[in-house]
């Protein structure tokens, strides 16, 4: 099924994050009135109504094709994957009217959806489809009914598939509600080596950052860590962000960001708690064998402000609030955070406690400038009141 209209003869965004060429406009999030922050909340997962819904967006050769579910089976977190008070009349995340309530109630100006497909899967031509189909289901069903301007979008695509995954960020790119570029956490090979810079060169082109994010089922999934998998949930849960710093390091080392200067990456699932040492070991290594990477042209860390973004998540950071502020100052952590609820998991982070301890210019960073200016958000620059 096509989507309606996907290029409207708008010029796009340029290369530089944060700039606008002339005639393109998004349309302004409603600011509730009253003396606040604005909230970009930068990681928000729409699921499908029904396992079948799918099927309503995928070509006619694929059908009848099977397909895996979309829960998460592999791994599934103690007491179910999702809040609780979302369990009832409709799949947790899968009603928009819900959604945009809930976003609502929780202060949210913008938000930045990114769905799951399903999993990782062997045939890569079918998996695209999904990717295809899941993009279109979000375009319709999502991002065309919204009715509040709140809602900004993900283009999935399959990196298994390079010239499907470019292919399908040239035919949306200019939605005007595409936000950004989905991948999985999850992958064959670390994101910095060179069969994968056609998809962060087409990105980066279309001043789209990059969005990583775990993105399990019951595909033919990779395992959550570099050395294998992972007995129990919490070992899942614990050690999978460490696969981000896998990509990162590569990204940096390879010298893709030193060739991309508008490239960004967003790592959507925390582990920035752990930036700071992992950070210091690689600038450390790369200073003592500098000579194998020559075009790595500044400390490995100083590329984190151009061209990497995180997402707050419930189970980072200190446990003592008092120790939040200087915490961030590591490694300029409240440059490179933002706000994501991970709404409408059992770990939703409310803004409260994303922010807690925190001083009010790093408050301001994390809960919407850092995403604004990712993202291109320009109309809630004026909107503090």
């Amino acid at each position: 099924m096509g989507v309606r209209h996907h290029h409207r003869g708008e010029p796009g965004r340029s290369r530089q994050t944060g700039a606008h060429l002339p005639g393109r406009r998004r349309r302004r999030a409603g600011v509730p009135d009253g003396m606040r922050t604005p909230i970009i909340d930068a990681n928000v997962q729409p699921h499908f109504r029904y396992n079948s819904e799918i099927r309503r967006y995928l070509p006619a050769a694929h059908k009848l094709r099977a397909i895996p579910d979309v829960e998460q089976q592999w791994y599934q977190a103690p007491g179910g994957d999702y809040r609780q008070d979302l369990y009832g009349e409709h799949y947790p995340g899968s009603d928009p009217e819900t959604v945009a309530r809930h976003l609502v109630d929780g202060g949210v100006d913008v938000a930045i959806l990114n769905p799951l497909t399903r999993g990782n899967i062997a045939d890569y031509l079918l998996n695209s489809c999904i990717c295809a189909a899941v993009n279109d289901w979000l375009i319709e069903r999502w991002l065309e009914a919204d009715t509040t301007g709140r809602l900004r979008g993900t283009i999935r695509v399959n990196p298994e598939d390079v010239k499907g995954a470019v292919a399908e960020i040239e035919r949306l790119a200019r939605h005007p509600q595409m936000a950004q570029v989905g991948v999985p956490l999850q992958s064959r090979e670390p994101y910095g080596k060179p069969m994968f810079e056609p998809i962060w060169e087409a990105a980066a082109a279309h001043g789209l950052p990059v969005a990583v994010h775990i993105n399990g089922g019951n595909g033919v999934d990779y395992a959550p860590t570099f050395a294998g998998h992972a007995h129990t949930y919490p070992g899942y849960a614990a050690l999978m962000p460490l696969n981000a710093f896998v990509h990162l390091a590569t990204l940096i080392i390879e010298g893709t960001f030193g060739r991309h200067a508008g490239l960004r990456f967003v790592f959507a699932d925390g582990g920035y708690d752990i930036l700071t040492p992992l950070m210091w070991r690689l600038d450390t290594f790369w200073m003592s064998m500098r000579d194998q990477t020559p075009w790595v042209d500044r400390y490995p860390s100083q590329y984190l402000r151009d061209h990497v973004r995180f997402c707050t998540s419930a189970l980072d950071g200190p446990t003592d609030t008092t120790l939040t502020e200087r915490w961030m100052d590591y490694t300029d952590k409240s440059t490179l955070l933002m706000y994501g609820s991970n709404y409408p998991h059992w770990s939703t982070t409310a803004v409260e406690s994303a922010v807690a301890g925190l001083n009010d210019v790093q408050r301001e960073k994390v809960l919407w400038r850092n995403a604004a200016e990712l993202y291109a958000i320009a109309e809630l620059e004026g909107s503090r009141l």
